[in-house]
């Protein structure tokens, strides 16, 4: 289709198991492990390992159905950084935590252990939770809502949690949080047209100390770059913004980019392949189904600090359905592995290959 790119993105498995749209996907980041979260209400899991046949392909299986017991559409889905543990955030305005009983460390795969059990229901939101996050110490959790505020909880030990903050700086709808990939800063973004960043005031509380303006609609995604200098948003106004850290608490608008026809509802940047000048791989996704993916490169002694190269784009990639959600694989081994989720049910996974 674009033969002139250098990449294409190849099916390498096909999920079903969902009766409604597919919102979310999340890979473990310590097991060979997928999670997909669904209007229906159920959290789906699936291992993957390499192909007997020797080749580079990986066979994925379903390991487990957890039936939350939301009493509506489960929206988001995080794991904690030690890949035990799940969050689920829920239109019923509540925050799922989820364990695995009788986890055993050597477990390696993900596939023998007891069920999941909700350990933890975290209330405190009015109306719809939109998305879940865990810090990169996995000692904190954010959650954002329809009712505009985003809430951090302390995550303690015996699957206790106390709030630390309920911050009210939005005036719409939060889609979406995100926290830095080193440090305990947290990005939201809301149908307010505007991305805001929080951290904690040692001697005070979380507090707004930056908001990032300069899309003209609803922002719907972020993602960090993979070293943290840099943080990607995605916009109902068709655009990628990227935004640089000029100073400790500042960020600047240095890139936009486009490639979609409709609402940019998902993007991940992941560490990608390819020479050390070279900040990752992007990959953007939404209401038009196309599947984009770009390089990020840095800029030296030119006046843009970044370029952006597209590397690889299929159309249709969950037929005519929306692309609600993409995500790169986290473990060094699969850099060029992702995932989607989309309004037909499905989770897809593909690799990113040469043409």
């Amino acid at each position: 289709m674009d033969v002139d790119l250098p990449y294409r993105l190849e099916l390498i498995s096909d999920l079903p198991g969902h009766d409604e749209r597919v919102w979310q996907v999340a890979w473990n980041p310590t097991k060979p492990l997928l999670a997909s979260c669904s209007a229906d209400k159920s959290v789906r899991t699936y291992s993957y390992r390499s192909s007997d046949n020797g080749s580079e392909s990986l066979a994925f299986s379903h390991v487990s159905t957890i039936p939350t017991g939301h009493t509506k559409t489960v929206r988001s889905i995080a794991w904690a950084p030690s890949g035990k543990t799940l969050a689920t955030g829920s239109f019923d305005s509540n925050v799922g935590i989820w364990e695995r009983e009788d986890i055993s460390d050597s477990e390696d795969t993900g596939e023998s252990a007891g069920d999941w059990e909700c350990v933890t229901l975290l209330e405190g939101h009015e109306t719809e939770c939109k998305s879940v996050g865990y810090s990169s110490s996995g000692t904190l959790l954010a959650s954002c809502s329809r009712d505009k505020t985003v809430w951090i909880w302390e995550v303690k030990p015996d699957a206790d949690f106390e709030c630390m903050g309920v911050l009210m700086e939005h005036s719409q709808d939060v889609k979406c949080v995100a926290w830095h990939p080193s440090e305990e800063i947290l990005a939201s973004a809301s149908y307010d047209d505007t991305i805001k960043l929080y951290i904690d005031d040692p001697s005070e509380d979380w507090f707004c100390f930056s908001t990032l303006s300069g899309h003209k609609s609803t922002v719907w995604s972020l993602s960090w770059s993979p070293q943290g200098s840099y943080l990607a948003s995605s916009s109902d106004d068709l655009t990628i913004r990227i935004w640089k850290r000029v100073e400790e608490h500042k960020w600047r608008s240095v890139l936009e980019l486009g490639g979609h026809e409709r609402s940019i509802y998902s993007i991940s940047w992941g560490v990608g392949k390819g020479a050390s000048e070279n900040l990752g791989w992007l990959a953007t996704t939404g209401g038009d189904g196309k599947i984009n993916v770009w390089e990020i490169t840095e800029m030296q002694h030119t006046k843009d600090p970044l370029s952006a190269k597209l590397l690889a784009r299929i159309s249709g990639a969950h037929d005519v359905n929306d692309v609600n959600s993409v995500s790169w694989c986290p473990r060094l081994e699969h850099p060029d592995l992702l995932a989607t989720a989309g309004d037909d049910g499905l989770v897809k996974v593909w690799r990113v290959v040469p043409s």
